[in-house]
């Protein structure tokens, strides 16, 4: 069965380069917490320092794919500590600092 599409909310397409950007309406936001606070995931190499950190998503517009990083890192780190929130208001912070609530 294929995913019913998505709302286009806006598109613009660049004429030079023919790529379209869509913004498309999602249900909700699907972070991975833990112990049920936010938490940024950052993997490192003991061999190529050099590189770098790598900092991995831990918000998803699919709830899909945040239900299989908890799964794996429950599993990586050997508990049941990660879990999955659905985010759908929250406070808008602008640019300036001020802050509204979204409802």
């Amino acid at each position: 069965m294929s995913r019913p599409k998505p709302k286009v909310l806006l598109e613009v397409t660049n004429k030079k380069t023919y790529k379209t950007e869509q913004v498309l309406e999602a249900d909700a936001i699907w972070a991975v917490f833990y112990k049920l606070k936010p938490v940024n995931l950052k993997t490192t190499s003991i061999i190529a320092q050099q590189l770098g950190p790598k900092y991995k998503k831990v918000s998803f517009s699919n709830s899909g794919h945040a239900f299989n990083l908890a799964e794996k890192l429950n599993k990586l780190f050997n508990c049941k500590d990660f879990a999955v929130v659905k985010l759908t208001t929250g406070e808008q912070v602008d640019l300036n600092g001020s802050k509204d609530s979204i409802n």
